[in-house]
C-alpha cells in the first residue's frame, strides 16, 4: 500500500551495497595511504600530482563512494531519484575538503598543529558532503532531522578524520596499512549509517521540482565499477612512480666514477 502524505516511512537497507559500501572505502584508504608515501619528494618539495591523487583516492573513493553506494543501501516504500548538480557537488567538495587535509596534515612533514587542523577541516567537510548528498534525493519525502544524531555524527567525522590523517602519515609498513586502511573505512561508515539515521523521511504529496535527476537500481553498482577502476589508475600510478624512482636511483649510482683502488701494504696501488 502507497504511504499517505504526512505518514513518516520506514527505511530499511540492502546487505550488498552496505558490504560494497564498505570494501570501496578500505580500498580507497589504502591507496590514500600508499599515496602519502609519496606526496613529499626526497627532496622535500610536495609533488601535486600525488597529492590529486590522494585526494581523489581518499575523497572521490574511500569517502564519496562509500557515501553515495550507502545512499543506494538505503531503502524507502517511494521511488527515490538524486539531482545530479548536487551530487556532482557533493563528489567535488569531497575531494577538495581531503586535499586541503591531507596538505594541512602532512604537505612538509607531519606536526600536531597541522594534524589538528586537518581534521577539523575534513571532518566538517566530510559532514557537509555528506548532507549535501542527502539533500540531492528527490523523492515524495521530506527530512526532519534530529540535532543530537547529526551532531554525534559531525563528531564521529572529526575523530574519524584525525584517526585517519594520523594513520596516513605514521604508519608505513603495508601490514600496517592494511590495518588503518581497515580502522578508516569502518570509521567512514560510521559516521555515514549514523548521519542517516539523524534523519526522519515524512512522505508528502509530490518530490522535490529538479530538471537533473539520475536514479535506477544499478547505480550502487556502477559507482562501484567506475572507483575501482579509478583506483587501479591511482595504484598504476604510484607503481609507475616507484619505477622511476629507481631508474633515477640506478642512474645515480651509474654516474659515480670508480672507487679508487686500494693501496697495498707496499704503498702501491693494488691490481
Amino acid at each position: 500500500m502507497d504511504p499517505v502524505v504526512g505518514q513518516p516511512l520506514s527505511p530499511h537497507y540492502e546487505a550488498g551495497p552496505i558490504a560494497l559500501s564498505y570494501v570501496i572505502s578500505f580500498f580507497g584508504s589504502l591507496v590514500a595511504l600508499l599515496c602519502t608515501d609519496k606526496m613529499v619528494r626526497r627532496d622535500g618539495t610536495l609533488d601535486l600530482s600525488m597529492l590529486a591523487c590522494g585526494a581523489v583516492a581518499l575523497g572521490g573513493i574511500g569517502i564519496w563512494s562509500m557515501h553515495f553506494i550507502g545512499m543506494v543501501a538505503y531503502r524507502l516504500p517511494v521511488a527515490v531519484a538524486y539531482d545530479v548538480p548536487l551530487t556532482a557537488l557533493s563528489l567535488v567538495a569531497a575531494i577538495v575538503i581531503s586535499g586541503i587535509a591531507l596538505y594541512l596534515a602532512g604537505g612538509k612533514r607531519f606536526t600536531r598543529r597541522g594534524w589538528l587542523a586537518g581534521s577539523l577541516v575534513a571532518g566538517i567537510g566530510v559532514c557537509v558532503m555528506h548532507y549535501i548528498g542527502m539533500f540531492a534525493m528527490n523523492m515524495r519525502a521530506s527530512m526532519d532531522f534530529d540535532l543530537v544524531i547529526v551532531a554525534a555524527s559531525v563528531a564521529i567525522a572529526i575523530g574519524a578524520a584525525a584517526a585517519a590523517l594520523w594513520l596516513a602519515f605514521n604508519l608505513t609498513e603495508l601490514a600496517h596499512q592494511f590495518i588503518a586502511a581497515a580502522v578508516m573505512g569502518g570509521a567512514v561508515c560510521a559516521m555515514h549509517y549514523t548521519g542517516m539515521t539523524a534523519a526522519t523521511m515524512v512522505c508528502t504529496s509530490a518530490p522535490g521540482a529538479s530538471s537533473y535527476l539520475v536514479g535506477d537500481s544499478n547505480l550502487g553498482l556502477a559507482v562501484f565499477n567506475t572507483a575501482s577502476v579509478a583506483l587501479i589508475f591511482i595504484f598504476s600510478r604510484i607503481e609507475i612512480d616507484d619505477w622511476l624512482d629507481n631508474v633515477r636511483a640506478r642512474a645515480r649510482r651509474d654516474a659515480l666514477p670508480p672507487a679508487s683502488a686500494h693501496p697495498t701494504p707496499t704503498g702501491r696501488p693494488g691490481p
